[in-house]
């Protein structure tokens, strides 16, 4: 759950349980009157009714009471009755009286309490009616603000946590070269705060990126010099097994050097956007090692896969895999799948594997696993640097691990020409 998600749900909780127990406590307030205290009204009613008409006997009649005989059994609240009659007890009064309902000729059912007269008949009074708490009306009301305190929450962690997500769309948005995206400086004074900071780190990381690169360019480019003024001198060493030696060693550093212009090429170039038979790169190259009589086989049939970049440079970067499984392997075994819109290649070898220790560190450039670096395969340690980069600039990802039954397997995974 993101921190603006959390900063609304806290919200909208604390809101709710505020609402909710002042809810509560307004049901206490408003809560209807009990029985004991309806029957305790009831009952001074009655008592002074009674006394009322002992005094005047019309006095029923003027006042417009209704008069009628003892209310029918079946009509009487039985309970509430017993109540009033022991309160009239208390007081001195009979037990004549009595609780029942009627139904009016609307349907409605009402209340009334009937009180004796002097001569036999009864006068009706009518109780009013306790109506019921209405609890459908406070849950819509409560249903009601917990739709608002959630609208005003949501907003609220939008507002509140713009900064950070504009941190975490930022993270999400740096490329493969690690470069960061330029931010619009725009909207509330904290958010174009954090924009400007993020695109002054941007600036710098750049500068000092792309000056760390055209010193590695300059300098592998500025040690071919003195590497030909020293295969010169090589000429006149009269020792032919001496002037071989230092020839492979100059051998070796050239390549090196060759080899980190291209990596420094792959880190600030970008990858095209043409369409790519990645199918008919990788029999390009299995013939052309074939040629070289490098042992390199292929696993069924090539399925046809089209992806977007460039060809030249997927070309190297798959080489580089190859040459290296069918060199320090002893031979490889290459396999192209389409797999949930993606083409999966991999390369199996029958070589030692790596250690694992040493696993996390193959895509470091210079990095062979002979820790005592004698190098029984030419190379300076760049083709794996390199083959990531290139496949990281197409969108793909590169992994390599150990096999159960010994061997190394590389899997590269790239997406599919939409």
């Amino acid at each position: 759950m993101s921190l603006r998600a959390r900063f609304a749900l806290v919200l909208m909780i604390a809101v709710l349980i505020v609402v909710i127990l002042a809810s509560i406590i307004t049901m206490h307030l408003v809560r209807r009157p009990s029985d004991a205290r309806v029957s305790e009204v009831v009952a001074e009613k009655v008592q002074i009714a009674r006394l009322l008409f002992q005094e005047d006997p019309g006095a029923a009649e003027r006042l417009g009471l209704e008069i009628g005989p003892a209310p029918d059994y079946n009509s009487i609240d039985i309970a509430r009755t017993a109540s009033v009659r022991d309160l009239l007890r208390e007081r001195g009064q009979g037990e004549e009286t009595s609780v029942f309902w009627r139904t009016e000729q609307d349907g409605e059912r009402t209340t009334h309490v009937a009180v004796p007269m002097q001569d036999g008949r009864f006068a009706y009074l009518g109780i009013p009616r306790r109506d019921t708490f209405a609890s459908i009306p406070l849950l819509a009301y409560l249903a009601l603000v917990a739709i608002g305190v959630s609208v005003v929450a949501h907003y609220a962690g939008i507002i509140v946590m713009r900064p950070l997500r504009l941190l975490e769309d930022t993270v999400s948005r740096v490329g493969a070269d690690g470069m960061l995206p330029n931010l619009a400086e725009k909207g509330p004074a904290e958010v174009r705060a954090t924009a400007a900071v993020i695109n002054r780190l941007s600036a710098r990381l750049n500068s000092a990126i792309a000056g760390r690169m055209r010193m590695a360019a300059a300098a592998a480019h500025d040690m071919r010099t003195p590497m030909t003024r020293m295969r010169l001198r090589l000429e006149f060493l009269p020792d032919a097994e001496e002037r071989a030696a230092w020839s492979a060693d100059l051998d070796e550093l050239e390549h090196m050097a060759d080899s980190a212009v291209r990596l420094v090429r792959e880190e600030v170039g970008a990858a095209g956007a043409g369409p790519v038979r990645l199918d008919l790169v990788v029999a390009e190259i299995i013939q052309e090692m074939r040629e070289t009589e490098l042992r390199i086989a292929l696993a069924g049939v090539l399925p046809r896969a089209e992806i977007a970049g460039t060809p030249l440079a997927l070309k190297r970067a798959l080489r580089n895999l190859f040459v290296n499984a069918a060199t320090h392997g002893a031979g490889a075994t290459v396999t192209l799948k389409i797999m949930d819109g993606k083409v999966v290649l991999k390369i199996v070898d029958c070589g030692p594997g790596i250690p694992v220790e040493l696993l996390t560190r193959v895509f470091e450039p210079f990095f062979r696993v002979d820790q005592a670096r004698r190098q029984t395969v030419p190379g300076a340690g760049l083709g794996l640097a390199i083959a990531r980069e290139i496949i990281e600039k197409h969108g793909g990802t590169i992994s390599i691990w150990n096999r159960d039954g010994g061997g190394l397997e590389q899997t590269v995974t790239l997406p599919l020409r939409g």
